[in-house]
């Protein structure tokens, strides 16, 4: 299958026809569109909350008669079909809604993070020929409107109409969202899924976290335009009947309060959001005990902030390994601790396999890439066939460019991207490696281990920690001490910098930002010998 934009774009559907019809005839793909579902839920449950954002919430019934005025408004302008939406817009219930009215006019959803920056508007936007684009501010829109191919830069707020709509039938196997992740390309990926896969497996990966027959509901810390954050519109709301509770933007101490106002099952945040949420002080009337379960997804959780998660939230802790490039494991069945890695891959969401050099499936035990493929697989990347042909195969498999391990009992353990190594005098070292080993130090809240130039060896590693409140400066020499003799680390991998820093710099997305840890680590110690640390503060 192959969908062309109006203006030209072209995505492919990467996986054979006939694994997507039998995903669907198995059951594990509705064969729906996302509107189609989301009324569904409406006729249901119109009264059920939908959306809390603030002192906002909507029930069912009132997100629908939003999301049908944006469409009407939309569709009088002869947007439908065919086009691809930008959105641009603060986390709450105004991208909710745009999210839902994009998809219910047979439009593809491009959301993007927000900020001041103009760069990301006009590389997504023109890149992926957008027909028109909804922002929050009209300055964005004074940017955008000189692209060639958008026919209209809209501000939410003016997006509204009462004309008769109805909604158009849609092929369930078109796309309906372009994930956009900045991994290690030099511009944003995008990357398309379909209904199907929206409402199908990534919405069986999302029903597995949630732990029983109840909808969820969920209070969200990520950003929504996020790859993480696109299971809350049509994944947990349209598909699943949860209720979503957002932040505009995270603090910790707003956080805590929506739990005991709102009494979420599920709390879904980054690892540096949850460890600020634990060292956050408790209010004297904090009520923390309707979770079920804490959700941590986008970057590996350290041992000591699992722990701090058990202890203040009293529910169970989930890690999910998983990226917008359609790979999916997490730790819901076999649960956190040694050994049980990622989890087990579940075949309803995505089958993983670990492929050697050779294009060999592995044996257990044996480290290879981490290849993907299942309900939640995309279509193909947008505007990149060089990344189609990197990263998938003829067989729809996913190439996610991670080393990893199946074990004997098929767990997943996950060693870090292929192609960040730290070279060393020619020796190969993976950051991932001793950050996942630093990470099981109790004193070490969150780690990152990045290059540092060196004249003489190419490179070294530096490792950037942060610490848990109140514990003592570790030196360089305790760390690599406690490396050597009780994580078993040989010395060539040891690191020979240590950064402290007061916590990690974040991106946008709540990850941590290796490009700023990197120039940090590289401005205190390109110049120095090695063996040495430093306690910082951020710029």
């Amino acid at each position: 299958m192959t969908w062309t934009s109006r203006n030209g774009i072209e995505i492919r559907d990467l996986v054979p026809a006939e694994l997507r019809a039998h995903w669907v005839e198995q059951g594990l793909c509705p064969d729906r569109p996302i509107y189609d579902l989301f009324t569904d839920r409406v006729r249901s449950h119109p009264r059920r909350e939908a959306v809390i954002d603030g002192e906002v919430a909507l029930a069912y019934q009132d997100l629908d008669q939003a999301v049908r005025r944006v469409a009407a408004a939309l569709s009088a302008e002869g947007f439908g079909e065919g086009d691809i939406i930008g959105i641009r817009l603060p986390n709450g219930w105004r991208t909710v809604v745009a999210e839902l009215a994009v998809a219910a006019i047979g439009a593809v959803v491009l959301a993007y993070p927000g900020g001041t920056g103009t760069k990301d508007t006009i590389s997504l936007l023109g890149r992926s020929r957008a027909a028109a684009v909804i922002f929050s501010d009209p300055a964005d829109a004074e940017v955008a409107t000189g692209l060639p191919t958008l026919r209209a830069a809209h501000v939410f707020d003016d997006l509204d109409s009462g004309a008769d709509w109805h909604p158009p039938e849609l092929d369930p196997e078109a796309p309906v969202r372009i994930l956009v992740t900045s991994g290690s390309q030099s511009e944003p990926k995008m990357i398309a899924y379909s209904h199907n896969a929206m409402a199908g497996g990534r919405a069986n990966y999302v029903r597995a976290l949630s732990g029983g027959d109840e909808p969820m509901r969920a209070l969200a810390l990520m950003e929504l335009a996020s790859s993480y954050g696109s299971l809350v519109t049509h994944v947990s709301i349209a598909a699943l009947s949860a209720t979503v509770v957002l932040q505009d933007r995270f603090d910790a101490g707003d956080a805590l309060r929506a739990i005991t106002r709102h009494r979420p099952t599920h709390l879904f945040g980054l690892p540096t959001m949850l460890r600020r949420l634990t060292e956050h002080p408790a209010e004297a009337d904090e009520d923390l005990s309707s979770l079920r379960a804490v959700v941590s997804s986008a970057a590996p959780l350290s041992d000591v902030t699992a722990r701090a998660c058990t202890r203040r939230f009293a529910a169970r802790v989930i890690t999910v390994y998983g990226s917008s490039d359609g790979i999916n494991c997490h730790t819901a069945l076999t649960g956190t601790g040694e050994g049980t890695g990622t989890g087990s891959p579940d075949p309803e969401v995505a089958e993983i396999r670990i492929v050697d050099e050779l294009g060999r499936d592995a044996g257990p035990g044996e480290a290879g890439e981490i290849w993907a493929r299942g309900p939640m697989t995309p279509l193909s990347y947008v505007a990149d066939a060089e990344l189609d042909e990197r990263y998938r195969t003829r067989g729809g498999w996913v190439r996610s460019g991670d080393r990893g391990v199946l074990d004997e009992l098929g767990r997943l353990h996950v060693h870090g991207r292929m192609d960040n190594i730290v070279s060393r005098g020619g020796y190969q070292i993976s950051p991932a490696e001793v950050e996942r080993e630093i990470g099981a130090h109790p004193g070490v809240v969150d780690v990152a281990c990045v290059p540092v130039p060196d004249d003489d060896l190419g490179e070294r590693l530096c490792a950037c920690i942060s610490q848990a409140a109140g514990s003592e400066d570790l030196t360089l020499g305790e760390v690599t001490a406690f490396l050597e003799a009780e994580r078993g680390l040989e010395r060539r991998k040891l690191p020979e910098f240590l950064l402290r820093l007061p916590e990690l710099p974040l991106a946008p997305t709540g990850e941590v930002c290796r490009r700023t840890v990197t120039a940090l680590a590289t401005e205190r110690f390109a110049a120095d010998q090695p063996a040495m640390s430093s306690t910082s503060g951020l710029p």
